[in-house]
């Protein structure tokens, strides 16, 4: 049975991996629009060439905000109401 050929691998160092993809640096916020699978900044960025970024999606659905408000009225109707405080006294003996 003839050995497994040997392969060297250099072994680096965990923090050293993870500086390599990102360097939490600075955190901006920027608005941008999402078209033909790009994300489109309304202006560029002072960043050097090359650099590695983080990005979050962060969705500004304007429906998704209305169907918000409307749960949150729905339940503050439902559970904002005094036939609850009989609840409450329970709860404090």
């Amino acid at each position: 049975m003839a050995a497994a050929p040997f392969r060297f691998v250099q072994k680096r160092r965990l923090a050293d991996q993870v500086e390599d993809r990102y360097s939490p640096g600075m955190t901006t916020t920027v608005d941008a629009i999402y078209e033909s699978g790009k994300l489109l900044l309304p202006c560029p960025l002072s960043l050097p060439e090359k650099s590695r970024v983080r990005v979050t999606i962060e969705t500004t659905d304007n429906e998704r905000e209305s169907w918000l408000k409307i749960s949150e009225e729905s339940l503050t109707k439902v559970w904002n109401n005094d036939a609850d405080d009989v609840f409450n006294e329970l709860l404090k003996k």
